[in-house]
């Protein structure tokens, strides 16, 4: 059973009352962006951790998640940012409209199987020529960064940076669009 808003933000306040830093996902967004304005698409936002952030320093910044009990509480926390309840393989969201997608936090391998390649499509199609997508996930048996990297690229977008952590077995990934659809 999936955890509900308010035990996922619990989570993230114990690691933080543990010295923990929770804003490295919005350091690197804005690192990559710099200063704003810019519009970012927090794809599998959860409960707005990252989302909040971003907006907080700036970015126009809207969250989509499946999950109604996350949305709910990303909305209490932040009811002026737009929150959307979707599937990221199928939502339908503007195309070309934002400067950066990205999916935080094992984003990509907690979709549904079988739905990466629509997933990295619909969320391609989001970002801006030479916008960029970021993802950062556990690699492994569900998603290899070659699958990952293949799907990515028969959306019309190409690998532009990539940060492994200890043991290699957790990527960051930086596609960026190019000039097709």
């Amino acid at each position: 059973m999936p955890l509900r808003g308010d035990e996922y933000d619990a989570r993230f306040a114990r690691f933080e009352a543990e010295g923990g830093y929770l804003h490295g996902e919005a350091d690197l967004v804005a690192g990559l962006l710099g200063d704003p304005p810019a519009a970012v698409l927090d794809a599998g936002c959860g409960t707005g951790r990252v989302a909040i952030e971003l907006a907080r320093r700036g970015y126009d910044t809207v969250g989509i998640d499946v999950e109604p009990s996350m949305l709910d509480s990303a909305r209490a926390k932040a009811p002026e940012l737009r929150w959307i309840l979707g599937d990221l393989s199928s939502a339908e969201l503007p195309d070309h409209h934002f400067d950066l997608v990205v999916a935080a936090g094992n984003v990509m391998i907690f979709l549904e199987l079988g739905t990466e390649s629509a997933v990295v499509a619909n969320l391609a199609r989001t970002v801006a020529t030479g916008g960029l997508v970021v993802a950062g996930f556990q690699v492994g048996r569900q998603l290899t960064l070659e699958r990952y990297d293949a799907l990515s690229a028969a959306a019309g977008l190409e690998l532009v940076d990539r940060w492994a952590y200890v043991g290699g077995d957790y990527a960051v990934s930086v596609h960026r669009r190019g000039d097709r659809p």
